[in-house]
């Protein structure tokens, strides 16, 4: 069964508790690696900076603590361990989350479908590790 390395874990342990239930449970099932979870405001003004942000301090979800966002991506065995190029796994990994995450009650939004309406080619934004606690 797979399982969160250290450094995933010290990402994940900056989260919403709902995050940490959700993820705690999806890598079971799917092996991932957990990037980010809070950010300062120096990393915050960095991803701003390159363009991998669209939010400002202390506006993106990852600026709280705990962090209601967290970036996510499905693990490879073999290197490289990550393949950003391959969005067909990131979208299938999305689908598997939410399934997970439906199942627990859990809402969240996936970085490639902002306005949750299942449709991820009315996007301006794709964020394929991002998902982000919705609450009502």
């Amino acid at each position: 069964m797979p399982k969160f390395g250290r450094r995933s874990l010290s990402q994940l342990n900056s989260c919403h508790p709902k995050l940490i239930e959700l993820f705690r449970e999806v890598v079971k099932g799917f092996d991932c690696s957990v990037l980010k979870g809070h950010r300062n405001k120096e990393e915050q003004d960095e991803c701003f900076r390159i363009g991998s942000s669209e939010k400002e301090w202390p506006n993106s979800e990852h600026n709280r603590l705990p962090s209601k966002g967290v970036d996510v991506a499905p693990y490879y065995k073999e290197k490289p361990h990550i393949r950003w190029k391959d969005r067909e796994r990131f979208y299938f990994f999305a689908g598997y989350v939410k399934g997970i995450a439906a199942s627990m009650g859990i809402k969240i939004r996936f970085g490639c479908d902002w306005d949750g309406d299942t449709e991820v080619h009315d996007q301006t934004l794709f964020d394929l590790p991002h998902y982000e606690i919705v609450e009502d």
